[in-house]
Parts: C-alpha cells; sequence; structure tokens
C-alpha cells in the first residue's frame, strides 16, 4: 500500500468527477449542433477539447497546496478540478455566462482562478514559460512553493519547452513540467513528430531529472511527482515527467479521428484508470462499496449543480463586451 488512503480517495473523487464531468460536457456540447455540426452553434459555442482518459495526469496535484502554480494548454478540466477551481464557474465560464471566472470572456480554452493559482492557454506550449515564471517568483520571495506546467508532447517539441528548461535548469527553479502523451499531436502521431521515445529522456541535455509514468498509470504517477515535488520543494531544481496517457476521444469534439485504428479506443478503455483505482479500494484496501458508492454519488451532485448553476446564470450585457479587456 504505497499511497496513503485518503490519497487514494482523493485521487479516486477527482478521477471520477473529471471522467463524469467531462461526459456531461460532451453531451451539452452537442446541443444545438445536431444533425448538421455547428460549431458556432448550441449551448457552448467554440472548440471543445476533452481529457477523458487522461485523469491520472493530474495526480501531481494531490501533493500541491493552494500557493502552488499550475497552468495547463487547451485540455485543461482535469487539472483545474483537481486543482481544486471552483466548478460552478469554471462551468459557467464555459458556457459563457457573466458568472463564471472570467464573466464568460474566456471560455474553455480561458480559464484562470487566482484563488487556487491556476490558468490554462488555447496557445501551446503558453503555460510553460507562465510556470517559470511562478516558479522565479516564489524562488525570489523565498517560498518553497512550486510550480507545474501541463503540456502536450506535441509541445515538447516547442522553443518554449526548450528555452524554458535551459533557464530553470541554470537558476535551479521549482518547476515541474508534466507531458501528457496521448499518443497524437492532433491528429499526427508521436512518432512522425518527435525523435525521441519519451520526452523525459531530454532530462539529462539540462543536467535535471526525468521520470517516465508507463500505462496511464495513476499510483505510479503518485510516487513519482511526489518525488518531484519534494525535490523542487527542498531547492533541487526542474524535473520533467511525461506520462503515457490515453485520449479516448478525438482532439476536439467533431473530430471524425480518420487518424486512428477502429479497435484502438476500446482496447484503451479495458484499461481504463479509474476503474483500477476503484477496484484497488475495495480489494485492496478493504473500502466498503456502499463507501466507494457515496464518493460517487456525491461527485454526480457536485457536478449536477455546476451544470445547473451555469444553465440558470445570465448571459453579460452587451454593454459589458469590453469591460475588463485589454485594448
Amino acid at each position: 500500500m504505497t499511497v496513503p488512503l485518503d490519497k487514494l480517495k482523493w485521487m479516486y473523487e477527482m478521477m471520477a468527477k473529471s471522467r463524469y464531468y467531462e461526459d456531461q460536457m460532451a453531451e451539452v456540447y452537442l446541443e444545438g449542433k445536431t444533425p448538421v455540426f455547428n460549431i458556432g452553434a448550441g449551448t457552448v459555442p467554440g472548440e471543445m477539447h476533452l481529457s477523458t482518459g487522461q485523469e491520472p495526469a493530474a495526480v501531481i496535484c494531490a501533493h500541491l497546496t493552494k500557493n502552488d502554480t499550475v497552468t495547463s494548454p487547451h485540455r485543461p478540466h482535469h487539472h483545474a478540478i483537481a486543482k481544486g477551481v471552483d466548478l460552478n464557474r469554471m462551468t459557467a465560464e464555459i458556457f459563457g455566462k457573466e458568472t463564471g471566472l472570467s464573466k464568460g470572456k474566456g471560455g474553455h480554452m480561458h480559464i484562470f482562478d487566482p484563488d487556487v493559482k491556476f490558468s490554462c492557454s488555447g496557445i501551446v506550449g503558453a503555460g510553460i514559460p507562465q510556470a517559470a515564471g511562478a516558479a522565479l517568483a516564489a524562488k525570489m520571495n523565498g517560498k518553497d512553493w512550486v510550480a507545474v506546467a501541463f503540456l502536450g508532447e506535441g509541445a515538447a517539441n516547442s522553443g518554449a519547452f526548450h528555452e524554458t528548461l535551459n533557464m530553470a535548469a541554470l537558476w535551479k527553479l521549482p518547476l515541474i513540467l508534466v507531458v501528457e502523451d496521448n499518443a497524437y499531436g492532433i491528429s499526427v502521431p508521436k512518432k512522425a513528430s518527435t525523435s525521441i521515445e519519451s520526452n523525459d529522456l531530454r532530462a539529462p541535455a539540462y543536467g535535471i531529472e526525468g521520470a517516465y509514468v508507463k500505462d496511464n498509470d495513476p499510483i505510479e504517477m503518485y510516487k513519482v511527482s511526489e518525488a518531484a515535488v519534494k525535490r523542487a520543494r527542498n531547492g533541487e531544481g526542474p524535473t520533467i515527467i511525461e506520462i503515457e496517457t490515453f485520449r479516448y476521444l478525438g482532439h476536439f469534439q467533431g473530430d471524425p479521428e480518420l487518424y486512428r485504428e477502429k479497435g484502438e479506443v476500446p482496447a484503451l478503455r479495458e484499461r481504463d484508470p479509474i476503474l483500477r483505482v476503484r477496484k484497488l479500494l475495495t480489494d485492496e484496501y478493504g473500502v466498503a462499496e456502499s463507501e466507494v458508492e457515496e464518493i460517487e454519488s456525491k461527485i454526480r451532485a457536485e457536478v449536477d449543480e455546476a451544470y445547473n448553476f451555469a444553465r440558470e446564470s445570465e448571459f453579460p450585457k452587451p454593454e459589458q463586451a469590453l469591460a475588463d479587456m485589454f485594448n
């Protein structure tokens, strides 16, 4: 039993909440977009990138505090939920409502919650130097706070990744890069875009630590990220963690996924990480089935409340269009 029971329960609750939240979003997103798909129509207009299957990457948040910073890319919901972003206000933001985190003006790819130091961006790799800035600020202020930047394996080929790592390694910043390898950069297989097998292998080039988590394993992710956070807090510098994770859905909702083999996703779902943690709780930790069901009931209630809150909230008034905006 390498994970404390309270942490394992947290992991299950976080992962199951992310999954249920995104299952609901997948349905809501299609409202008004059928029978002919129109990306600009419906309850939630615009693109939608869901992280269904990638929940174990966010397990690192089990080791973070409210003072630690997290930046996320355009597939952010599992990270936001694990970091403790306000679920009602996040959902309202995605719906474009005035009760949203940014009064409905940012949407799904621009979720900001300063109360828990969380942000995301639709620009590939943009969160990497931003997280380094937070790490630098923590170090300069003598704090033991850390910064975590989530990114896809495609973003690890960007200049922001390499330039930031060079600086962070040189200054021993408390920065952790979590690379989510879901096998595709949009529709391009990793083997066709990346010259090495996994991005943790790039760590020695910068004189820092690297770790690889195979098979979307939440328990291994817990252990690896615990060590990385401890090093960062102790002033030992950055870490690259790459996790082999599974993207069950397309790059975006509406993606025809013509680049994937027919049986690929069903095979991945047979190794679902949430079911693995659930089985671990009941079979090895002796948690009663009724207790697990209570967790699941709580999750559904919280998520349902968030969607109801978003639906019932008002849209911003037209005269507020330019308020709180950079011009």
